[in-house]
């Protein structure tokens, strides 16, 4: 399930701190109050996570994981390694 960031849209309160983040399924109806305090909300645009390293795919890996490995042999011919 995503998680969704939301803010009150004025003011701020002591019960919800004015932002806070659900987990809700995609197919949820949006929320137009807070569930603490009942104030009116927009759902914020927030990031989202993307690992900062990325280790290369190996042809061992790939093939380990089901995919068919290709080399280029001419233009427009490969073959299957």
């Amino acid at each position: 399930m995503p998680l969704y960031e939301y803010e009150l849209c004025e003011g701020d309160c002591v019960v919800c701190g004015g932002a806070f983040t659900l987990k809700r399924p995609i197919t949820a109806k949006p929320l137009e109050k807070c569930p603490a305090c009942k104030r009116a909300i927009r759902k914020k645009i927030s990031n989202f996570f993307t690992p900062s390293i990325l280790k290369p795919l190996s042809i061992t890996d790939a093939k380990k994981a089901g995919f068919t490995v290709l080399k280029k042999v001419s233009k427009g011919e490969y073959e299957k390694q």
